[in-house]
């Protein structure tokens, strides 16, 4: 089984309310078809130093005034267990481009990971997240952000991945996936959160539909976003050091 894999791509993010939800829904049926495992609860630990420098370098910024950024994390779908399956990724964006690297493992591997640097896989993907732990200074758990998740790919062009994230929520304590996903709520309504991936431009039928409910492409991280309610401003955070 290949346990690594590599992405490339646009990754924008649309910030709709239910009605919009619902209503872009409608108009993309015809062309949407659900993934594979197209339900799941997206669990995320990110990794960062102690004055949180990966998110600082990131919050509040331009791609202009900052066009290469990195995050840290480790992911599961549902709940885990010691054997159950994880990811540690490395994520970078520069200039609007996300390259994402992956290593699929075990929950008890990347544990002993972190605590002890042994590597859980061998091959180049998983050198270069270990360069990147080690380039700043082996970063800990800091914050974990869960939703769920549904997922389609367009039906003429697969290489269009659409999801839908709702019910986002996020902890600081007890930073352990067998401890289920509770948290705090990062929107006080039911927004949602529309993300389209993408490697080439938007088909018409989607550039239509988003245009026709008013839907416009937003900045925005969920991880960010969490930081500011629990420091009470990106300023705090920013000056933390």
């Amino acid at each position: 089984m290949n346990n690594t894999c590599t992405f490339q791509r646009k990754e924008n993010k649309y910030l709709i309310t239910p009605a919009q939800h619902e209503a872009f829904l409608k108009l993309a049926a015809e062309h949407l078809k659900a993934d594979k495992y197209a339900k799941s609860t997206v669990c995320n630990i990110y990794l960062d130093t102690p004055t949180h420098y990966l998110i600082r370098e990131s919050i509040d910024v331009t791609e202009e005034d900052r066009p290469y950024k990195e995050k840290l994390r480790i992911r599961t779908y549902g709940s885990a267990g010691p054997d159950s399956t994880v990811f540690i990724e490395l994520k970078k964006k520069f200039e609007g481009i996300v390259y994402k690297r992956r290593v699929e493992t075990t929950l008890r591997k990347a544990e002993a990971y972190l605590k002890e640097g042994r590597l859980p896989e061998e091959g180049q993907i998983m050198k270069e997240i270990d360069f990147a732990m080690r380039k700043y200074g082996w970063p800990e758990p800091s914050i974990m952000v869960f939703y769920e998740r549904t997922s389609w790919f367009d039906r003429d062009e697969p290489c269009i991945r659409i999801t839908s994230d709702s019910n986002t929520r996020y902890r600081t304590e007890d930073m352990d996936f067998e401890l289920g996903s509770t948290g705090h709520l990062l929107f006080k309504d039911d927004t949602r959160i529309l993300e389209i991936k993408v490697p080439c431009a938007y088909p018409l039928w989607l550039t239509e539909a988003l245009d026709s409910l008013g839907i416009r492409k937003q900045s925005f991280s969920k991880v960010a976003t969490a930081y500011k309610q629990i420091l009470g401003s990106s300023e705090v955070l920013k000056n933390t050091a």
